[in-house]
């Protein structure tokens, strides 16, 4: 079983940009997914407004028992969340790297329009690569 379940982009003004499903065991359809990435969005906001905390960033972690959602927000206020096993390690880290990917792949890519779905190929082939290292360095697969 993998490390990720999948993985979400979510623009800073809510809307679902990327998703990959990772061989997770219950595939959401795209519906599913839009409402999962604006509930994200919602929460995350909500927490930040709420934190008794000054300059909260947010929930960074969600913990259950079938799974832990790690979130990475950028300065730009785009979230990259993982839904991941629970007790996965290093998803922090992961997280960034995906973040260096989209920064190198698809903002420096001339034809990609800002908060618009992703649709970028060198991303995705250094994406899979990114997250396959990660299984391989995780579990020795």
């Amino acid at each position: 079983m993998a490390a990720i379940y999948s993985l979400y982009i979510i623009n800073k003004s809510g809307g679902l940009i990327f998703y990959k499903d990772y061989g997770s065991a219950g595939r959401m359809d795209t519906n599913d997914s839009l409402r999962l990435a604006s509930l994200w969005h919602s929460m995350h906001a909500i927490s930040q407004q709420l934190s008794p905390v000054n300059g909260c960033a947010g929930i960074e972690l969600l913990q259950a028992d079938n799974f832990d959602l790690h979130c990475f927000q950028s300065l730009t206020g785009t979230k990259f969340f993982v839904v991941c096993e629970p007790g996965s390690l290093h998803m922090e880290s992961l997280l960034k790297y995906i973040y260096e990917l989209y920064t190198d792949y698809v903002l420096k890519n001339p034809f990609y329009e800002m908060e618009m779905p992703i649709r970028c190929e060198l991303f995705d082939i250094n994406l899979s690569q990114a997250v396959q290292k990660d299984r391989v360095a995780l579990f020795g697969r």
